[in-house]
């Protein structure tokens, strides 16, 4: 129970939106006294912690990496419950069959990180010399249920917030006259990017329309926040783009 506290007492440290799941790694190494890594759905490194003293050429190569080797994530993807005190066959790495492990004794621990009924990654613990204990298999699911609820917790934020973004174009485009539309179209179509700078005097000689509905049609997207314009004088006027689906949108948007 009080290991379980220290654990849960990183959680009432957070942020206001996140976790730190290499904190939350720390802290069960140092608890369970083993090397540590807490991984996603797509094998992508959410945090890690190492015991004392350990050193290793190949973990070393997939922490910068920043991702486990595919077919190691694929096999951990395979362990549906808490697989416990394993050992790799004649002693060799874990994530490469093909090496020969550098410490003896390896141990190993899988347990799936599941939120909302989906597996949503894997914390996989390792000791050398010893095997888990029942209290650190114990506290290890704990773990493994807290950065559950968390990964699911931010998805459903970067959903909702990916939402918002394409309610935002969706808004911004329907405040356009057809013109301003038409105009929208040619100015994102010469910017050709996230960010440049163009005339619009030029844009409108060349498509056959007014200067002051490009004028218009920029201002509703400034006010809207999809984008960021600053005038250059006559050099013309500085244009990034701030959502990143309004010239998805932008393309497929029809007025009705």
């Amino acid at each position: 129970m009080r290991k379980a506290r220290v654990l849960n007492g990183i959680l009432q440290k957070k942020s206001v939106q996140y976790v730190d799941f290499g904190a939350v790694a720390a802290v069960l190494s140092e608890l369970i006294r083993a090397n540590v890594y807490l991984v996603d759905d797509q094998g992508k490194i959410l945090g890690y912690a190492f015991m004392a003293g350990f050193s290793c050429r190949v973990i070393s190569g997939i922490i910068q990496d920043a991702g486990f080797p595919p077919k190691y994530n694929k096999a951990l993807l395979e362990v549906t419950e808490t697989k416990a005190n394993f050992h790799p066959e004649a002693n060799t790495c874990i994530f490469n069959p093909d090496t020969e492990c550098s410490y003896l004794n390896l141990t190993v621990t899988v347990v799936p990180i599941l939120g909302a009924g989906a597996r949503l990654g894997t914390l996989v613990l390792a000791k050398f010399n010893r095997l888990f204990s029942t209290s650190d298999l114990i506290l290890a699911e704990h773990g493994a249920t807290v950065v559950g609820m968390e990964i699911f917790r931010s998805r459903m934020e970067k959903m909702a917030q990916e939402a918002r973004k394409r309610a935002a174009v969706q808004v911004a485009l329907g405040s356009l006259s057809y013109s301003e539309l038409d105009a929208a179209r040619h100015v994102f179509a010469e910017l050709g990017g996230q960010e440049g700078f163009l005339v619009a005097s030029k844009i409108a000689d060349k498509a056959g329309i007014t200067r002051s509905v490009i004028v218009n049609a920029l201002r509703k997207f400034e006010s809207a926040g999809v984008v960021e314009t600053r005038s250059l004088g006559m050099k013309g006027t500085y244009i990034r783009i701030l959502n990143d689906y309004l010239l998805d949108e932008l393309q497929h948007y029809k007025h009705v």
